[in-house]
């Protein structure tokens, strides 16, 4: 077991990714609106994440190639290349350069508005300047062991903060294991599963799989490292929502800043609660800060047949960008609603559309050789997508408000 601890890394990367401050404050308003009730959604969201993210992770090991590699050379029809490609670089560039902004503003979120310079919050400077540092050195071990560094300070956080809440054993035990959705919560679970299933980590684990593990015998630990990760990850967001369950006692109340949660969490965990929590968020918004860049990188890299390398000036134009919109938006308070908007669409889009070729290529036994998709996971995976489908309808609605 300690040579498996020793192997976490691309997996580690997928959890810091898919818990930014979008997924804590999802995971807050669904445990204060429904208590324990939607904590099934939260579990199904985790065995869809672990599926796809293993076939990713296979793809890289197996293969070596990335995602965006694999839809370039298996993609033959000229007109649905250009739309996929098309499809990939809106979603991935244009969308995590519009996300960015709310990952650094989270990051800094719990720890109020210290003295600006000309209007500029210095906190989201120094978290953008320690980002671009580290994906400037191009360390791949060190990106790998910083983010390590992050979900364990994460589930630290809010384990500990369920923990001291006291919550009811059974009632968590009959919400994870009895699915029901309560009046008005369909978006809330839509909304859970959205933002753990996330289509630009499919291509961010087949790439920094492929650099971690060189031959087929190292699968095994590329499984361990998915199936460990992305359940740590999904045990951070229940511990999210099971503290707020408590702090707000399911009932449907507004929560419109970090002072309202830290304010309900003080009779709980006291004076020093502002503090703990403040820090909870920094690292989901600082990781989330540094895998958006990067998975913006190798999928525009890989997609159009550039190296996706560390070093590559193109592959850090890419990241550059992401990261530098991300800082200009954020340092000014600027919403880009209409990118957003946009990012929205065109995720909702891709989501389904990545999730269907990835089961596409890994059933290729030309590319996959012995290593394609057994029947079960088949099975599993069309139903992953069935979901994906729903949330890409949910997704553009909610962007567009078609219906």
């Amino acid at each position: 077991m300690r040579f498996r601890i020793k192997e976490l890394g691309p997996g580690v990367l997928v959890a810091a990714a898919f818990i930014g401050p979008g997924t804590v404050t999802t995971a807050t308003l669904t445990g204060a609106g429904f208590g324990y009730t939607l904590l099934w959604a939260m579990l199904f969201s985790v065995i869809s994440t672990i599926i796809l993210q293993e076939m990713s992770a296979r793809l890289g090991v197996i293969t070596g190639m990335g995602v965006g590699d694999a839809l370039r050379s298996k993609t033959k029809n000229k007109a649905l290349k250009g739309f996929t490609f098309a499809l990939v670089i809106l979603a991935i560039v244009i969308g995590n350069a519009a996300y960015e902004a709310g990952n650094l503003t989270g990051a800094v979120l719990g720890f109020g508005s210290p003295k600006s310079f000309y209007g500029i919050n210095p906190l989201i400077i120094v978290i953008g300047a320690v980002t671009f540092v580290l994906l400037f050195i191009g360390k791949y071990k060190l990106i790998e062991r910083f983010l390590v560094l992050l979900v364990a300070i994460m589930a630290v956080v809010f384990f500990v903060s369920a923990i001291l809440v006291q919550p009811d054993l059974s009632k968590i035990i009959s919400g994870l294991f009895i699915p029901v959705i309560p009046e008005n919560a369909t978006f809330m679970v839509l909304g859970l599963i959205g933002t753990t299933v996330v289509p630009y980590n499919l291509f961010l684990h087949a790439s920094s799989a492929k650099q971690k593990w060189k031959n087929k015998e190292e699968l095994k630990f590329a499984r361990w490292d998915t199936i460990i990760s992305v359940s740590l990850g999904g045990i951070i967001t229940m511990c999210i929502m099971i503290t707020s369950a408590v702090a707000f006692g399911g009932s449907s109340v507004t929560i419109e800043s970090f002072a309202d949660l830290s304010q309900q969490l003080h009779p709980i965990l006291g004076s020093w609660s502002s503090d703990f929590i403040a820090f909870g968020f920094l690292a989901a918004g600082f990781s989330s800060s540094i895998t958006a860049p990067l998975a913006a990188a190798y999928a525009t890299s890989e997609i159009l047949g550039w190296k996706s390398s560390f070093k590559s000036w193109k592959f850090r134009i890419v990241w550059g960008f992401v990261l530098l919109t991300g800082i200009v938006f954020s340092s000014l308070g600027f919403r880009p609603t209409s990118v957003i908007l946009l990012a929205q669409v065109a995720n909702g889009l891709i989501l389904p559309v990545i999730a269907i070729y990835l089961l596409w290529i890994v059933n290729d036994k030309t590319i996959m050789g012995n290593y394609v998709n057994s029947k079960f996971i088949n099975i599993l995976g069309f139903i992953v997508i069935l979901i994906t489908l729903m949330l890409g309808v949910k997704g553009i609605n909610s962007a567009l408000g078609l219906f």
